[in-house]
């Protein structure tokens, strides 16, 4: 990530801020809080759990970048959905089931590898995205109705045990 913030931030400079939150691999928390000194003002790191502020940023960012390389569920994309932030993902497990690549018609940016140049390349078409101020509010509103709730996954399993018992 710390490879991904740099290069990021070195080709889009004047037009993109990153805000890391989260915690892991200690070599990597210190090279990710070590990129302050290099791009004050367009990046910073919060490195550890804080919920309180991962709801403010999903509220004020336009962007949620996950390029997991593993995720079994996540919930974070669903978290974005509901504020309004489009999710930037990697195609695999739950984010794969959530997220449609705007460019299949949906309303996320999807890439299929963990690789540098990959993710560099989402970023990129989230610039392109954002210079679009009419399809990227479009997209936001999209996302937002998106119901997600367990309300809604209830009533189709209860449509389909319906349509069998008939």
């Amino acid at each position: 990530m710390p490879q991904i913030c740099s290069i990021a931030l070195s080709e889009y400079h004047q037009n993109i801020n990153i805000l890391i939150l989260g915690s892991g691999d200690s070599n990597v928390e210190v090279n990710l809080d070590g990129l302050k000194h290099f791009f004050g003002g367009n990046y910073n790191a919060y490195i550890g759990y804080n919920e309180k502020l991962s709801h403010i940023i999903y509220a004020g960012a336009d962007f949620l970048l996950m390029p997991s390389r593993v995720e079994p569920c996540g919930l974070n994309q669903m978290y974005a959905l509901r504020y309004g932030t489009i999710p930037i993902v990697r195609r695999t497990g739950g984010l794969k089931d959530t997220i449609i690549d705007i460019g299949d018609g949906g309303f996320g940016i999807c890439h299929d590898q963990a690789t540098v140049q990959d993710v560099i390349h989402s970023i990129g078409r989230a610039g392109n995205l954002y210079e679009d101020p009419k399809k990227f509010d479009e997209i936001v509103k999209t996302i937002m109705q998106i119901d997600h709730s367990w309300d809604s996954v209830a009533a189709e399993y209860i449509s389909v045990y319906e349509s069998i018992k008939n």
